[in-house]
């Protein structure tokens, strides 16, 4: 995995395919844990920078989908950090589910084409381990560490998927997949809900953030929410 400063305090943890967030605010906080090969690889991005596997506290998830999740029974064990979720995430992987069951592609001959790649692609083991999630939280809570991080309840593409957007450096999202960066900003390849996710995106346009960092795909530096507004706020 490749790790990248992004700002003061926030790293962005890669592989070719999806991206986890490191906050560094004395104590580490990890947004999302990627696949359930992502620990080891964590670990050597976090001493990468000088930290300790150890050093995280609390890991955020955003969704239950093996890409976000499936790694975080083995993060868990090598950090000790509670873990933080949206209730029904939270249900899905105390089971070790994952509801990619209930996902549709977006309309069009492409979308189906990737969706149809993607779904391939989980099929092998489409299930994660197990994990315990400590904390579940709901829409409009607000994490009381590293300064305060908001949780807003981004439904559509999984039901219980959370964006986190921690107020610090003018404001910064971790979108989840709510959205897509891929090919410019807009929207992801499958959902369970299109026109809940068409909702979340019109949430997610009522707040001012100057950063957003996304599952897949390189993170908006600055002028984020402008775009966000752009593009999915009221007209």
């Amino acid at each position: 995995m490749h790790v990248k400063q992004i700002l003061p305090g926030l790293f962005q943890i890669s592989n070719r395919l999806s991206n986890v967030f490191l906050i560094d605010a004395g104590e580490l906080i990890l947004v999302d844990v990627g696949d359930p090969h992502n620990a080891k690889a964590i670990q050597k991005a976090v001493q990468a920078i000088g930290r300790q596997i150890t050093d995280i506290r609390h890991i955020l998830v955003t969704h239950c989908h093996r890409d976000h999740a499936g790694g975080l029974a083995a993060v868990k064990q090598m950090t000790g950090a509670p873990a933080y979720m949206h209730p029904i995430g939270a249900a899905a992987v105390r089971m070790g589910k994952t509801r990619l069951e209930y996902t549709r592609p977006v309309p069009g001959l492409l979308t189906k084409i990737a969706f149809n790649t993607i779904i391939i692609h989980f099929a092998h083991g489409s299930g994660i381990k197990p994990a315990e999630v400590e904390y579940e939280v709901q829409d409009g809570d607000v994490i009381p560490i590293a300064g305060g991080i908001r949780a807003i309840h981004v439904p559509g593409h999984s039901g219980g998927q959370l964006a986190f957007l921690w107020e610090k450096n003018g404001g910064v999202l971790f979108a989840a997949e709510a959205a897509s960066i891929n090919f410019g900003l807009s929207l992801p390849f499958f959902y369970e809900d299109h026109e809940e996710a068409m909702g979340s995106l019109a949430k997610i346009a009522t707040f001012d953030f100057d950063t957003a960092g996304f599952c897949h795909g390189k993170t908006i530096v600055h002028g984020a929410s402008a775009q966000f507004k752009q593009k999915w706020g009221p007209i």
